[in-house]
């Protein structure tokens, strides 16, 4: 809060603590045992060409992991807010993501926001969301990264479509969000694709490439067989392809069932050649 003294902060932390779960506003700790720089490309292309970047894919196909990765390598602030199925209450959502926003904008005024959002006015969603990009709008501050994971548990939320349809657009040239979900946003959030204000990458270019998968695995200290042998059998799924490097032994039966089964459909195939000696 601008201007705050400390004894007013502590006591507002404290109120907070009451209920707050900390680890919601965390970095995520899925730190990626080899960084993709494919899609760390692609998102660093996103922070200097969009307001936004959409990360969609199914469970298991590594959109935290990378969104961990990529802020630790954006070279620049990073507030971090997992959403939770509870959080479809706009109050409650308005006080984690300006938690975890004001970890690195200290002048985010929560209360302000936190009223705004117990209005009974129509429009409160799109007034919170002009209220905070004012807050965001500090020309003193370092650039900003907001990380908001798993925004999919809300999409029923009433206020989903006109915060966000208000917020993206408003954004600070500075300031960048990454969003990571299952399914993609309502439609009137998605036709922000075509004013390129808004970015996505889709479940597709999530998957790992056969070089990412041998780089992978030659992080373990298996080979490019292995490699290719667990590409090939899960279409290069994140979660999939790296329990199948991590698993000791696994990655080596897939390789000699592969062999085994190559040689006995050769060796069937030479069972059921014509004799045309007869």
């Amino acid at each position: 809060m601008r201007g705050c003294k400390p004894r007013v902060m502590n006591a507002l932390l404290m109120k907070i603590e009451e209920h707050f779960i900390h680890e919601k506003i965390a970095i995520s700790a899925a730190i990626p045992r080899t960084s993709r720089l494919r899609l760390l490309e692609l998102l660093a292309e996103n922070l200097v060409s969009a307001n936004a970047t959409i990360v969609n894919g199914r469970a298991g196909t590594g959109k935290t992991a990378l969104a961990a990765d990529f802020a630790r390598h954006a070279g620049r602030s990073v507030a971090w807010y997992k959403v939770d199925a509870a959080d479809n209450d706009l109050s409650l959502f308005s006080e984690y993501l300006a938690a975890s926003i004001r970890l690195q904008r200290p002048s985010i005024d929560p209360d302000r926001l936190l009223d705004l959002t117990e209005s009974i006015e129509s429009d409160r969603a799109e007034l919170l969301a002009e209220a905070l990009v004012y807050q965001l709008s500090d020309p003193k501050s370092e650039p900003l990264l907001i990380v908001i994971e798993d925004l999919h548990l809300v999409y029923d939320a009433d206020w989903v479509i006109p915060f966000f349809h208000r917020f993206l657009p408003l954004l600070p040239n500075d300031v960048h969000v990454l969003i990571t979900c299952r399914s993609l946003p309502p439609t009137p959030l998605w036709r922000l694709r075509s004013k390129q204000m808004l970015r996505v990458l889709e479940e597709s270019e999530l998957a790992f490439t056969v070089d990412e998968a041998i780089a992978l695995f030659e992080s373990y200290g298996l080979s490019e067989e292995h490699a290719r042998v667990a590409w090939s059998q899960t279409n290069g799924r994140a979660a999939t392809i790296s329990d199948f490097a991590a698993t000791p032994g696994r990655a080596g039966r897939a390789v000699a069932d592969t062999i085994l089964s190559l040689k006995n459909r050769r060796f069937a195939s030479l069972q059921h050649t014509p004799d045309f000696q007869t």
